[in-house]
C-alpha cells in the first residue's frame, strides 16, 4: 500500500507540474466517458434492467397480419378464439389505451387509462399492493365500474391514501371503485406512466363483429413452453379458424418476447450506438495515449535519469499508469457531470421515443461502469506509452541533440494513431449526416398543408354528461361557432384523427357496380370523422364536387362523405368520375359528394386514402367510440396561432366546465413531435460524430505541434541552408494531406464494411448520397488541414539563429 501511496502522491505532483496537459487530458477523457455514460444510462434502462413483471422472459406479444401483409390486430370474436383454443399459453389478454376524464369537483383532469380484458394482470404475475385486480367476468357490461390504480397517480393525485380501496371516483361521470392500487415500478405498455388500469368498457356493436380489428393482445408461456412451440400452437389456431372463417385464411402470427417488442424500433438503432460509444472510446483513448506519448517524449530524460540511479522498468511503469489512473479518474468525474447534464436536456425527448425513457437515470450501477470505464480507458491508453519509456537506454536518451522523440518508430506510431482517429470519426460523421439529412427530408416533405398558422386542441368529453345528447349539437357545433367568431380565427373544425400523426381506424371499402372483392382480399381506406369546414381549416382545398356541409350533411340525412385524391386512384380507373359513386357501408350505402386534396397521415410513407364522414352522421352505437374524443384544429390569419389560447379556454368552459383544457399545440409542434425518435437519433448521432472530430482535429494539432518542436533545430537548419517558409509549410502540409488521406480511406473502408449495420439506423446509398458523403469527406479534410496549419505556420517563422542557439 505504502509505493502505491507513493506513486499517487508523486503523480498528483507530476500532473499540477503541467496544467495544460493535464486539463486537456481530463476534458478528452470527461468527454469521451460523459457521452458514453449518457448512452449507457439509456442501454440500462432499455435493455439491462429487467422488466418490472415475474419471470418476464415467459412474457409474449402477438404481433398478427392480415392475408394481405398489413399489421391487424385482433377483434373481440377472435381474441376469445384464440384464447381458448390455445394449449401453450397460461394467460392471454388484450388490451387498449384511452385517455379519460377524472372528476374532481366542478373540474376535470384528463388521465391515461389502460383498458384490459378480466386476465389482464394474470399475464405479469404481480400482485397488487393494496386490493386487488380483475375477476373473472369483469370485463363484461354491469360489472366493470371498477379500477386499479397505478402507483404514481396513487400517491401523486390521491396522496397516497392508504384507504382508498373501496372509494368511489368518478371517471367520464360514472361513479367507480377503486378496488387496488399496483407497486411501484409497474406499468404497462411501458412507455405509460401515471396510469390507470379498468376492464374493458365495449360497445356492442365492437363486441358482436370479427372485422373490428382493434385488440393488441400479450400472452404468458406456460412453465416449460418455449417461444417456437408456443408460435407453432398458435400457427395451428390460426389455420383451424382459417377454416372454419374463410375470411380469415392466410392470417399470420408471429411470437415476440416483450423485451424485443419494448426496444421495437430502436433495437437497430441502439445496437449501433453501443458500436458508436466504443467508436468514441477508442478515440479518446487513442488521443491521451498522443497526448501521453508527447509529454512521455519531454520527460525521456526523467525516465533515463531514473533507470541510470536504479528504478526498475516495472518502476517507471507502475508510475505512468498511476498518473494515467489519476487522470482517468479526474476525467470520469467531469464525465459524470456532463453525462447528467445532456440526460436533463434530452429527458422530454428520451420519455416520448423511448418505451422505457422514463427509467432512464444516472443509478449506482451506471457510475460503477462509468468508473470501470475511465479507468480501463486511461490504463489503454497508458500502457504503450509506459512501455516504451520504460525500456529507453539512458545514454541514449541522455545524449545532447534536438532529435529525442523523433524516431522513425515513434513518428509511425503517432501517424498510425492519429489515422485511427480519423477513420472513426469518418463513420461517425457518415451516420450522423444521414440521419441529419433523413431528418431534414422529413421535416420537409409536403404534407398537403401549411402548418405555420395552425392551432390544436385535444377535446375529451366526459361520457356520462352526454347519455341520451347529441355531442355534435350539444357541444362541438356551439363550440365551433364561439371559436370562429374569435378575433383573428380564419377557420375551425373537429376532426378525430390529426393529419401527420400515422394511421388511425380503416376498414374496407367495395364501390357500388364494382365486383366483388375476392375472398382474404382487402381493399383499405382510412376513415375519419369531421366536421364542416374541418379540412379547410387544415389546409386541404376541393378538387371535385363539394365539401362537407352543416345544412346537407346532418343527422337524419343520407350519409354523404368526402374522399381524398389517393383513394380515388386507388379505388377508380383513371377518368373514371368518383363523385356521385356509392360505397358499401355495411347494409346501406354511402355517397361521395366531394374529393378533397391529400393531407399526409404518415411521415413515413406517401399519402393513404382516406374517407370522411361528417361527424353529425356518426350512428348512435359508435358515437360514444368515435366522437369522445377529438380534435379542434384552429386556423389564424396571422401571427403566432398559441395568442388564441386563453379564449380557446374561456369558449370551451363556457360551454362544459367539466370538460379539461390542455395546453394547445402548434401544428409545427405536432410535427416536431411526430419526429421525436428521429431527433434524439440525430441529437445521439450528432453529439458523438461532433465529439470525434473535435477529439481527432485535437490529435492532428497536437502531432504537428510537437513535431514542429522536435524539429526546430533541423527546420532552422534547412531555413539557414536556404529554404523557403512557404517550402516549409508545404512539406509539413504534405505530411497531414498523407495523414488525412489514410485516415479518410480507412474510414470509407470502415464505414463500407458495416453498412448492413448502419442500414438498421438510417439507409446507406452511396450513389443517391454521393454530394452529401463526398461534402463530409471535404469538411473533415478541411478541418483537418486547417488543424495542422497554425503549426505549420508556427515552423516557417522559426529564426535560424534562435533554433540553432539552443544547441
Amino acid at each position: 500500500m505504502l509505493p502505491f501511496a507513493s506513486d499517487l502522491r508523486f503523480a498528483i505532483r507530476q500532473l499540477r507540474r503541467s496544467p495544460g496537459f493535464s486539463l486537456l487530458a481530463i476534458v478528452t477523457m470527461a468527454l469521451a466517458i460523459g457521452v458514453s455514460t449518457a448512452v449507457f444510462s439509456v442501454l440500462d434502462a432499455m435493455v439491462v434492467r429487467p422488466l418490472p413483471y415475474k419471470n418476464p422472459d415467459s412474457i409474449v406479444v402477438l404481433r398478427t397480419w392480415s392475408p394481405q401483409g398489413y399489421g391487424q390486430p385482433a377483434s373481440w370474436l377472435q381474441y376469445l378464439d384464440w384464447r381458448r383454443e390455445n394449449k401453450t399459453l397460461s394467460a392471454l389478454a388484450g388490451y387498449g389505451m384511452d385517455s379519460i376524464n377524472m372528476e374532481s369537483g366542478q373540474s376535470a383532469t384528463p388521465v391515461r387509462a389502460v383498458s384490459g380484458t378480466d386476465n389482464f394482470f394474470d399475464v405479469f404475475g404481480v400482485q397488487p399492493m393494496l386490493g386487488r385486480t380483475f375477476r373473472t367476468g369483469e370485463d363484461k357490461a354491469g360489472h366493470n365500474d371498477v379500477v386499479v390504480l397505478s402507483y404514481e397517480l396513487w400517491k401523486q393525485t390521491f396522496g397516497a391514501d392508504r384507504n382508498i380501496v373501496g372509494s368511489k371516483i368518478r371517471l367520464d361521470g360514472t361513479p367507480t371503485e377503486v378496488i387496488g392500487v399496483m407497486p411501484a415500478g409497474f406499468r404497462y405498455p411501458l412507455s405509460v406512466s401515471n396510469a390507470l388500469y379498468r376492464p374493458f368498457h365495449l360497445p356492442a356493436t365492437r363486441i358482436a363483429t370479427r372485422g373490428q380489428h382493434f385488440l393488441p393482445t400479450i400472452g404468458r408461456l406456460k412453465d416449460g413452453v418455449t417461444m417456437s412451440q408456443a408460435e407453432a400452437d398458435m400457427g395451428q389456431v390460426f389455420q383451424n379458424l382459417g377454416r372454419l372463417y374463410p375470411d380469415e385464411a392466410g392470417r399470420r402470427v408471429h411470437l415476440l418476447s416483450e423485451s424485443e417488442a419494448s426496444l421495437g424500433k430502436t433495437g437497430g438503432p441502439l445496437r449501433v450506438l453501443v458500436l458508436s460509444v466504443f467508436g468514441v472510446l477508442i478515440i479518446g483513448c487513442v488521443n491521451i495515449a498522443g497526448l501521453l506519448l508527447v509529454r512521455g517524449v519531454r520527460r525521456q530524460r526523467e525516465f533515463a535519469l531514473r533507470s541510470a540511479i536504479g528504478a526498475g522498468r516495472g518502476r517507471i511503469v507502475r508510475q505512468l499508469l498511476t498518473e494515467s489512473a489519476v487522470l482517468s479518474l479526474a476525467g470520469a468525474a467531469g464525465g459524470v457531470l456532463l453525462a447528467a447534464g445532456m440526460l436533463q436536456v434530452m429527458r422530454q425527448l428520451l420519455i416520448s421515443s423511448l418505451s422505457r425513457g422514463a427509467d432512464v437515470e444516472l443509478n449506482l450501477p451506471v457510475l460503477a461502469a462509468a468508473v470501470v470505464i475511465a479507468l480501463v480507458t486511461g490504463l489503454t491508453a497508458g500502457t504503450l506509452p509506459a512501455l516504451q519509456f520504460s525500456r529507453l537506454a539512458p545514454a541514449m536518451a541522455l545524449r545532447s541533440g534536438g532529435a529525442a522523440g523523433s524516431s522513425l518508430g515513434q513518428n509511425r506510431l503517432r501517424f498510425t494513431l492519429i489515422a485511427v482517429q480519423i477513420a472513426i470519426a469518418m463513420g461517425l460523421l457518415v451516420c450522423s449526416g444521414l440521419l441529419l439529412r433523413n431528418l431534414h427530408d422529413m421535416r420537409s416533405t409536403s404534407l398537403g398543408f401549411s402548418p405555420d398558422k395552425l392551432l390544436t386542441e385535444e377535446v375529451t368529453l366526459t361520457a356520462a354528461n352526454y347519455v341520451g345528447r347529441d355531442m355534435v349539437t350539444s357541444f362541438y357545433n356551439p363550440l365551433l361557432e364561439r371559436v370562429r367568431a374569435l378575433p383573428g380565427v380564419a377557420g375551425a373544425g373537429m376532426i378525430n384523427l390529426l393529419p401527420i400523426q400515422e394511421s388511425g381506424s380503416n376498414g374496407d371499402m367495395h364501390i357500388v357496380g364494382k365486383p366483388p372483392l375476392a375472398p382474404n382480399q382487402e381493399m383499405l381506406a382510412e376513415i375519419r370523422s369531421i366536421s364542416p369546414g374541418a379540412l379547410e381549416a387544415i389546409g386541404a382545398h376541393l378538387i371535385k364536387g363539394r365539401t362537407i356541409s352543416g345544412s346537407v350533411d346532418h343527422a337524419g340525412a343520407p350519409i354523404n362523405v368526402t374522399v381524398n385524391e389517393a383513394f380515388v386512384h386507388k379505388f377508380f380507373s383513371p377518368g373514371e368520375e368518383a363523385v356521385g359513386r356509392q360505397i358499401d357501408w355495411g347494409n346501406d350505402k354511402i355517397t361521395i359528394v366531394g374529393v378533397m386534396s391529400n393531407l399526409r397521415q404518415d411521415l413515413g410513407q406517401p399519402s393513404m386514402a382516406e374517407m370522411d364522414l361528417p361527424a353529425a352522421q356518426i350512428p348512435a352505437e359508435y358515437a360514444s367510440s368515435e366522437l369522445l374524443h377529438m380534435t379542434l384544429v384552429v386556423q389564424v390569419a396571422n401571427g403566432d396561432p398559441a395568442s388564441v389560447s386563453n379564449a380557446l379556454r374561456e369558449a370551451m368552459h363556457q360551454i362544459d366546465p367539466s370538460v379539461p383544457f390542455r395546453a394547445p399545440l402548434t401544428m409545427n409542434q405536432v410535427v416536431a413531435e411526430t419526429l421525436t425518435f428521429e431527433r434524439l437519433e440525430s441529437w445521439l448521432f450528432g453529439i458523438f460524430a461532433v465529439l470525434a472530430l473535435t477529439l481527432s482535429l485535437v490529435g492532428i494539432y497536437g502531432m504537428v505541434h510537437h513535431e514542429v518542436e522536435l524539429q526546430t533545430r533541423d527546420i532552422g537548419i534547412r531555413m539557414a541552408l536556404g529554404s523557403s517558409r512557404t517550402r516549409v509549410v508545404r512539406q509539413i502540409l504534405t505530411r497531414v494531406t498523407l495523414l488525412l488521406t489514410a485516415g479518410l480511406g480507412c474510414g470509407w473502408l470502415l464505414t463500407l464494411a458495416m453498412q448492413r449495420t448502419i442500414s438498421s439506423v438510417v439507409e446507406l446509398h452511396a450513389t443517391q448520397n454521393a454530394s452529401l458523403l463526398g461534402g463530409l469527406t471535404l469538411v473533415l479534410a478541411f478541418f483537418g488541414v486547417a488543424a495542422g496549419l497554425l503549426p505549420a505556420r508556427r515552423a516557417a517563422s522559426i529564426s535560424p539563429t534562435e533554433a540553432l542557439r539552443a544547441e
